[in-house]
Parts: structure tokens; C-alpha cells; sequence
């Protein structure tokens, strides 16, 4: 069969009525992981069928690939960096023993941007991930082996982490389902870090329901991480009965249709927003005035935080050691690719003594007004939407060389992150690239979805109803891989 055309809900079914198994599931996306692995860079390690297969929970059966940023005990988990090229964790994080819990087995680690930084998988020091759309182009980063396993069909799903976008860019540039919620939603105890006030586990699926299936296996209260959220996680099951958008108010900023905004994408996103209407949603224009300076505030606060929770690497405790390793400077200069060591620096600069007061303490007071922003906005309407991204995927290799055009790609995702909100990034059509090469081939785009603080059930119901509408005229469209 080809399970890599079906969705985790009809996977289960099959596996439910008989008419295949929990092993011929894993095989089939096994063999195929191993046969389309070299070309697409996906996957940094392919796991072997475990000895038995018996879990009985909401996942039973189901293969997920795992961000090479999750903690599992005795597996390689170097974060896409070669300072931890051997590294193996003594212990599994929280939300994969969650997983594993509820019946999801682990078909291998996927790879990613070295320490979850960048937009696009090129920072990987292992290689870039390629998009299976057309592989001379990124896929989104970080979490770029998550998406592209999934996108590809080598697994139904997979883990990512979401600091400023590395989910929902990756979700969009790629035509899958991209979710991250609440933080602090979802644990981060064994999950390594790069910002820790930002950083959010989440997933990449095939459709709302499936990530909404693996959000409630994987969310919830743990002891082992003071940040974590002790709220209720269950959605309603009547949610996925809506067929109507009746008494919903969508609001639209007006600050995502700026220039910048490619044509193509911004046709996409306002049809999508037609469709919204046409379902009986209520549009409304609304204004986040502060996200203009979402960039400058998330690349402060997240380069502070990166640059302390990656010092612990020196190649004494553990990470890559230069010769005797008696040289610290060495093991570092050698372990860290360029995108870390840029952070890095620009960390320590903002938190050095004289600066501290002028960068890291007044982005940390205008997040709070972007955190204000939302709040106010959520008064007036359900959910946000707009682009996830401002172009479709764009070639390997083309802003590689310019950091700050690569950092504007997240220009839409990082004001949710820095307010702590929940988004979804949902496929709704397709645009062709308007970078000037010529290329003729049509790429997938996104539409950001946000909802409110610990509103995933709301996000979940909204983006359920577009998606079936929408499904028909997406049928037909499919990755090169």
C-alpha cells in the first residue's frame, strides 16, 4: 500500500480493521526513507525496526521522524553541529518518551540547522536538506530534514522545534501542515537549546487533525521543566464535525501586505482569506504596530540567549575536542560553523557590560508591546492570518552569503514567537518564484494562522474547516520525490 499517501487517522484505521500491520508500515516507510535518504539529506540516521511493535495509544504504530535536537538515550544527537558529532544522550527527552507512550516508534533523526539557526537547512554541518519540490531549492529551516520527511512521504509526521519560524517557514516553502503551541505547551526538558524563552517543540504533519492527534499525546505539565504550562490539553472531538466558519472573526493585519510581499504569495493568501469569508467568517483589518520591530527584538534576545546556552560546549565536559583538547578557543573554533559563531558573538556583545541596558534590556521591554499587540488584537477577533513567509522557496545557496536577507524571511513568524502564541502554518495554493531565475516550476506557500494564549483547540477547529474546503483544489499537485 501506499502509506506515504495517507494521513495518520487512515494509517491507524488500516492497522485497526486488519488490512495491514504496525511492521509493514514501519518497513514500508523505512525502505523508502533509505531509497530517497541520499538525494533529499533528510535524515541524519535511519533507526532499525524495534523488536516488537505494542503500543495500544492514540500512535500506536506510526513512525515519526525526530529532529536531531531531541534528546533519545544511546542515539547520535549531534543538533546538526559537529561540536556534538558524537554525542549521545544518557536519556530521552519528555515529549519523545511521550510518543513512545502513547505507541509512536522513532524511524530515525532528521537533520537540521546547526543548533536549530537558520531559515533555510544550509546551515547543517552535515549537508542541506533539499526541497522535494524541486531540489535545487532550501526547504526551510531549522527543522529542514523534519519537513522534507515528511513532504517526501518518508514518514507521516515528525518532530520540530519552533524558535522564531523553524517550523512554520519550513511548512510553508515545503507544502505540509506546520504547528507549534502555546509555550510552553509542550515540555523542553531533554530538547537542546538554543533561546530558552523561545524556544517550542512542535510537528509536521500531513493534515490539522493529525498534528492536533500528536499535540495531545505530546503536551502537558512536566515537573522537569519550570517553564511548563499546567493547563488542559484535550480537544474537543466536535471540532472536527465543522463544516462553517459562521461567527468566526479573522483578522488581517495590515502590517503582512507591505512591499516585500511577493505577488504571487500575496494572491494565494488573500484567496484563502476569500475562502475564509465565503465559509462565514468575518474578516477584520486590524494593525499590529509593533511587529515592525519583531526582527530587531528577536535577534537580540535570541542571540543573548544562544550565546549562554551554547558556552557549556568547550570540549571539556563534552562537545569536539582539537588535539588535547587543552585549547578551548580551538575546540569551539573548530566545533561551531559560521551561523553559531555569529550568534554567538552578537550574544556576547549584547549582554557585555556598557550594552546590556541599550540592546538586551530594551528589546526585552518592546516585546512587551508586541506581546500587547496580540493581546489586544485577540479582543477583537478569533484568530490571525496572513503570509507565513514573504517568497516561496528559494535556490540553495542564494542568501547564504547576505545573513540579514536570510533573516528577514522570518519576518511574519517572529512576533507569535516572541508573544508566545500558538500558529499553524497551512498549505493553501501555489505561486511560481519571482527571484529571476526563470524557473517555470510552481512552489508551495503557506497561510499563518495564530490564536490566542492556549487556543489550540480554536486554531485547530479554524484551520480544520479552510483545509476541507481547500482540499479539492489542491489535489493533483505533488512533489518531485
Amino acid at each position: 500500500m501506499d502509506f506515504h499517501e495517507l494521513s495518520i487517522l487512515q494509517i491507524q484505521e488500516l492497522i485497526a480493521a486488519g488490512k495491514t500491520t504496525a511492521a509493514d508500515v514501519f518497513s514500508h516507510f523505512k525502505k523508502r526513507a533509505e531509497a530517497l535518504n541520499p538525494k533529499l539529506n533528510a535524515f541524519a540516521t535511519i533507526a532499525d525496526a524495534p523488536a516488537a511493535f505494542t503500543g495500544k495509544g492514540s500512535l500506536a504504530g506510526i513512525p515519526l521522524g525526530i529532529k536531531e535536537v531531541f534528546s533519545q538515550a544511546g542515539v547520535r544527537t549531534s543538533a546538526g553541529s559537529k561540536i556534538l558529532e558524537n554525542f549521545k544522550p544518557p536519556y530521552t527527552c519528555t515529549v519523545v518518551n511521550r510518543l513512545k507512550e502513547s505507541g509512536a516508534v522513532s524511524l530515525g533523526t532528521c537533520n537540521m540547522d546547526e543548533f536549530a539557526m537558520g531559515s533555510s537547512g544550509e546551515n547543517c554541518a552535515y549537508g542541506p536538506a533539499r526541497n522535494p519540490w524541486a531540489f535545487d531549492r532550501v526547504p526551510g529551516g531549522s527543522s529542514s530534514g523534519s519537513v522534507v520527511a515528511v513532504a517526501a512521504g518518508l514518514v507521516p509526521a515528525s518532530l520540530g522545534t519552533d524558535t522564531g519560524g523553524s517550523i512554520r517557514t519550513p511548512a510553508s516553502l515545503s507544502g505540509v501542515v506546520g504547528f507549534k503551541p502555546t509555550y510552553g505547551r509542550n515540555s523542553r526538558f531533554g530538547v537542546i537549546a538554543m533561546a530558552s524563552s523561545l524556544d517550542c517543540p512542535g510537528t509536521f504533519t500531513r493534515t490539522v487533525r493529525d498534528a492536533a492527534t500528536i499535540y495531545e499525546a505530546m503536551a502537558g505539565n512536566d515537573p522537569m521543566d519550570s517553564t511548563s504550562l499546567d493547563a488542559p490539553t484535550a480537544i474537543d472531538p466536535g471540532i472536527w464535525d465543522r463544516k462553517d466558519l459562521k461567527g468566526v472573526r479573522v483578522g488581517v493585519p495590515k502590517e503582512y501586505f507591505r512591499d516585500g510581499l511577493d505577488a504571487g504569495v500575496r494572491e494565494q493568501v488573500r484567496n484563502a482569506i476569500a475562502k475564509m469569508e465565503e465559509l462565514g467568517a468575518e474578516i477584520v483589518d486590524i494593525t499590529l504596530p509593533n511587529s515592525e520591530y519583531g526582527i530587531a527584538v528577536y535577534y537580540v534576545i535570541m542571540a543573548a540567549e544562544a550565546s549562554t546556552n551554547l558556552a557549556r560546549y568547550d570540549g571539556v565536559r563534552f562537545g569536539h575536542i582539537s588535539g588535547d583538547g587543552a585549547d578551548i578557543a580551538k575546540n569551539r573554533a573548530e566545533g561551531f560553523g559560521p551561523e553559531p559563531t555569529r550568534r554567538i558573538m552578537l550574544g556576547s556583545f549584547v549582554l557585555s557590560s556598557g550594552f546590556y541596558d541599550a540592546y538586551y534590556k530594551k528589546a526585552s521591554l518592546v516585546r512587551e508591546l508586541i506581546r500587547d499587540d496580540f493581546l489586544q488584537a485577540f479582543e477583537q477577533v478569533d484568530v490571525i492570518v496572513g503570509p507565513v513567509v514573504p517568497t516561496v522557496a528559494w535556490k540553495i545557496g542564494e542568501k547564504v552569503e547576505d545573513p540579514l536577507k536570510m533573516y528577514l524571511a522570518d519576518i511574519y513568524t517572529v512576533p507569535p514567537s516572541l508573544a508566545g502564541i500558538p500558529g499553524l502554518s497551512l498549505p493553501i495554493g501555489f505561486a511560481k518564484p519571482e527571484d529571476g531565475s526563470g524557473d517555470a516550476v510552481e512552489l508551495p506557500v503557506g497561510l499563518h494562522m495564530l490564536a490566542g494564549h492556549l487556543q489550540e483547540e480554536k486554531l485547530f477547529m479554524v484551520a480544520h474547516v479552510l483545509e476541507e474546503a481547500m482540499a479539492e483544489s489542491l489535489q493533483g499537485k505533488q512533489p518531485n520525490a
